[in-house]
């Protein structure tokens, strides 16, 4: 199965995101999708680009012939996100700026990245993933 998928929050990342780079070397590609969570009442999530970009990301992986690993992080609900002291903002590995942020990761870093105004856009895509 050329796709592999692993959700995480917040409170499981961590964990999840050292299983993640252990397990690197056996894929093709490995990136790092994230996300805003879904909204209880509405199991949508909050985000209208991560609505938006999501679909045409997994329709671009899953018709990858590569051995893909896909991390999906939760950013968590809106007030959570909007903290400027979130966890991901002030990482200096991730850096986030907005969500939907795609992140092909390399050899133990961040080798490229599409952050929420272009994270839908196929040929963006593409390139991401053509990066050697």
């Amino acid at each position: 199965m050329p796709l592999k998928t692993v959700d995480a929050t917040l409170s499981t990342f961590n964990a999840i995101f050292d299983r993640f780079k252990s397990e690197a070397a056996n894929n093709k590609k490995n990136l790092i999708l994230f996300l805003a969570d879904n909204e209880p009442s509405t199991n949508r999530s909050w985000c209208p680009d991560c609505v938006r970009a999501e679909p045409v990301i997994f329709k671009k992986l899953e018709s990858s012939v590569d051995d893909v690993a896909l991390l999906r992080a939760y950013v968590g609900d809106r007030p959570t996100w909007r903290n400027p002291m979130h966890p991901w903002r002030v990482d200096s590995t991730f850096k986030l700026k907005g969500v939907p942020t795609l992140i092909l990761w390399e050899n133990g870093e961040v080798k490229g990245r599409l952050e929420d105004h272009e994270a839908h856009i196929e040929k963006k895509i593409d390139s991401l993933l053509a990066t050697k």
